[in-house]
C-alpha cells in the first residue's frame, strides 16, 4: 500500500489526448479520400489541434502540482510532446494541400495518411492499456512495421516524381507533402518508442 497515492488521472488524459490525435488522423484521411470542402476540413483539423493543446496544458498543469506521478516526469513530457508533434504535422499536412492548391491527392498520399491512422489507432489502444505496463509490445512492434512500410512507399513515390519529365513545380510540391507525411509516420514511431521505454522501466 502506498503512503502517498499516485495521480491516476494522468492515464485518462493520455487516452483522451491519443483519441484526439486519432480523430485528427481520420479527418485527414477522409479529407484526402473525398477531397471535397478541403478548407472546411482543414479548419476542423485546426480545431483538433487546439483541443490537443488544451489537453497538453491540462497534463502539464497536473504535472506541476502532483507529488507522485504514475511514471517518470520526463517520460510524461516525452509522451505528450510526441502526441503534440503528430497532431501538429497532421494539421500542417492539411494546410499544405490548401496552400499549395493541390488539385487532387496521389494514391501514395492517401496510403501514407492511412498508415498514420493505423499507427494512431495502435497508440490509442496501447495507452488505453498502459496502466498495467504489460502486454503492450505488440503495439509498438506493429507501429515500427508500419513505419518501415511507409518508408518504402514514399521512397518509390519520390523516385517516380523525377520520371517522364515531370513539372518541376509539381515535384517541389509533392516532395514537401511526402516529407510531411513521412515525418508524421516517424513521429508516431517516436511515440511508440516512448511507450516502450515507459513499459520497460516498469516491467
Amino acid at each position: 500500500m502506498r503512503l502517498i497515492p499516485r495521480e491516476e488521472r494522468f492515464f485518462d488524459l493520455f487516452v483522451e489526448d491519443a483519441a484526439n490525435v486519432l480523430g485528427a488522423a481520420r479527418l485527414l484521411e477522409a479529407m484526402l479520400k473525398n477531397y471535397d470542402a478541403i478548407e472546411r476540413r482543414a479548419g476542423e483539423l485546426r480545431d483538433a489541434e487546439h483541443r490537443g493543446d488544451e489537453i497538453s496544458h491540462d497534463i502539464g498543469h497536473r504535472l506541476e502540482h502532483t507529488f507522485i506521478t504514475p511514471f517518470d516526469r520526463e517520460d510524461i513530457h516525452a509522451l505528450i510532446s510526441g502526441l503534440d508533434d503528430v497532431l501538429d504535422l497532421i494539421e500542417e499536412i492539411a494546410d499544405t494541400f490548401v496552400l499549395y492548391r493541390i488539385e487532387a491527392p496521389t494514391p501514395t498520399a492517401i496510403q501514407q495518411a492511412s498508415i498514420v491512422v493505423n499507427q494512431c489507432q495502435l497508440i490509442h489502444e496501447a495507452l488505453t492499456h498502459l496502466r498495467g505496463f504489460q502486454g503492450l509490445d505488440r503495439y509498438w512492434i506493429e507501429i515500427h512495421r508500419l513505419e518501415n512500410e511507409g518508408d518504402q512507399v514514399v521512397r518509390g513515390a519520390i523516385a517516380s516524381l523525377f520520371e517522364n519529365g515531370a513539372d518541376p513545380l509539381q515535384v517541389i510540391k509533392w516532395k514537401e507533402v511526402y516529407a510531411l507525411l513521412e515525418s508524421a509516420v516517424d513521429k508516431c514511431e517516436d511515440v511508440a518508442n516512448t511507450i516502450e521505454r515507459i513499459v520497460v522501466k516498469h516491467a
